[in-house]
């Protein structure tokens, strides 16, 4: 805990009595980037992304970095063929929290929450504390208790970052017959037509 530092979901952490410890860093570009500000693996990053079942119905995902919605999975937990994910505006008026904030700890409005079961068995997971760059280090155990959250199977491995291919020579200026062919020129092209999954939201904490 600190006593330099209040946010909302701070201030419920504690009135709720549950160990936690608040981590404070810069600003991070990815979940990636941000595990390692904190020193933890990246699969114990969870990001809490707001989901709308129906209107004023909405719900807490709390997914681990490195993986991502199962949404067969989650329409068929929740019996609805209908889910989407709210605007940022959206988003800030439901929880009070902006993106790269968003928490249930202390959310302005309890929405339920659903915890991949991933994390269970970790020492630690790590959740937004309310304002960017404050995350919160807590068990598992102690998140799921705080949180009433449901633990199920919801997600997958993110599927591997494909590379960018290389630029194409110009045709206009061939290479002298004495340069090399590149050997890993061609295989880029191909990898490149493969049709990857529309992103998720950026780690919400």
């Amino acid at each position: 805990m600190t006593d330099q530092l209040q946010t909302p979901a701070i201030a419920a952490l504690t009135a709720a009595g549950v160990p936690f410890r608040v981590v404070q860093t810069e600003i991070a570009r990815s979940a990636e980037e941000s595990a390692a500000f904190q020193g933890i693996p990246v699969g114990s990053l969870l990001r809490s992304i707001l989901v709308r079942r129906a209107a004023d119905d909405f719900f807490f995902v709390l997914v681990p970095g490195g993986r991502r919605f199962n949404w067969p999975a989650l329409r068929a937990l929740l019996g609805t063929n209908r889910l989407t994910l709210p605007t940022e505006e959206e988003a800030k008026a439901e929880t009070g929290y902006v993106r790269g904030a968003i928490t249930p700890f202390g959310a302005r409005r309890p929405w339920p929450v659903i915890a991949d079961a991933s994390i269970e068995g970790l020492e630690v997971v790590a959740i937004g504390g309310g304002a960017r760059g404050v995350n919160v280090h807590l068990a598992p155990a102690d998140l799921v208790a705080a949180t009433n959250a449901q633990v199920v199977d919801i997600t997958v491995p993110e599927p591997p970052k494909v590379p960018a291919p290389e630029p194409e020579a110009r045709a206009a200026a061939p290479e002298p017959e004495t340069a090399a062919a590149d050997p890993e020129a061609a295989p880029g092209t191909e990898a490149a037509a493969v049709l990857q999954p529309a992103p998720e939201p950026s780690p919400e904490g």
